[in-house]
């Protein structure tokens, strides 16, 4: 897919990943709507980031979590753009336990509501607009805490609402790839450790030792937190180089799921 004269809804663009593939898919060309909902001393420099870039796109303050707030997003992206061709759906609320402690039953259901269901409901509400697009795509984004939960040196970083959100995600990404196809191809990126989710510039990793922070550093084969342009270079693989591929999780992790057991060298044998 070339980029030119397309239109991406970026979730989650007011800062960070979003924010990040948000400006790379704008200068390609694309017209980009963009959603935030908290974070709002970062608007202003995020405003004037897509500014000198582009003035093709449109800042919308939505709760995803709301199903009705979806549903107005939709039709306000309709009404600005006229088509939709990219979903890019970056929505979570991840909740560390060294930050929140023990469950209280308000923080389960924000992690939940804000990292599976709010994704449901923009998937629903844009459907129908990336199936008139004849080439729409869907990029959820995940994370490994629904493979590894909280267990190793991921245990102060993962709760358990998380990881279970996280791993209904890839269930959801399947579905959605049947529902779609052949005009919709549905993929997601399963990420790992990057520097603005779990990892540097969180307020959560700065509340680890730094013992903690070099076990998890230890336990990726990469031996690296991730970049956002790792992020990035991998969104752009899934738009404009893998038309045959769909219902797909790409896990960019980095190795840290395959960390933790080192591989010796062959014994000798007895023959």
């Amino acid at each position: 897919m070339h980029l030119k004269d397309k239109v991406a809804l970026v979730l989650g663009a007011v800062k960070g990943i979003g924010k990040h593939i948000g400006l790379s898919l704008a200068a390609k060309g694309a017209g980009v709507a963009l959603t935030y909902f908290d974070w709002e001393d970062h608007l202003a420099d995020m405003q004037s980031d897509f500014s000198k870039i582009t003035g093709n796109f449109s800042v919308f303050q939505t709760d995803l979590r709301d199903p009705v707030q979806v549903q107005r997003l939709m039709d306000a992206v309709m009404e600005r753009f006229g088509r939709l061709d990219i979903l890019i759906n970056n929505i979570e609320r991840g909740g560390w336990p060294v930050v929140h402690g023990p469950y209280i039953s308000e923080q389960w259901d924000l992690e939940l509501a804000t990292t599976l269901k709010a994704k449901r409901w923009v998937f629903e509400a844009a459907l129908p607009h990336l199936k008139k697009s004849g080439h729409g795509i869907v990029i959820n984004l995940s994370s490994i805490a629904g493979i590894v939960g909280r267990s190793g040196p991921a245990q102060l970083v993962f709760n358990d609402g998380y990881a279970a959100a996280n791993r209904s995600v890839s269930l959801l990404t399947e579905t959605w790839a049947r529902m779609g196809a052949p005009d919709v191809r549905v993929n997601e990126i399963m990420l790992g450790f990057f520097e603005t989710r779990h990892a540097e510039k969180t307020r959560g990793w700065g509340l680890l030792s730094d013992d903690q922070r070099q076990a998890i550093v230890r336990h990726i084969l990469l031996g690296r937190t991730g970049r956002l342009d790792d992020i990035v270079n991998v969104v752009n693989f899934l738009i404009t180089d893998a038309s045959y591929m769909t219902g797909a999780v790409l896990r960019l992790d980095g190795g840290y799921v395959l960390g933790g057991e080192a591989i010796g060298p062959l014994p000798d044998g007895v023959l």
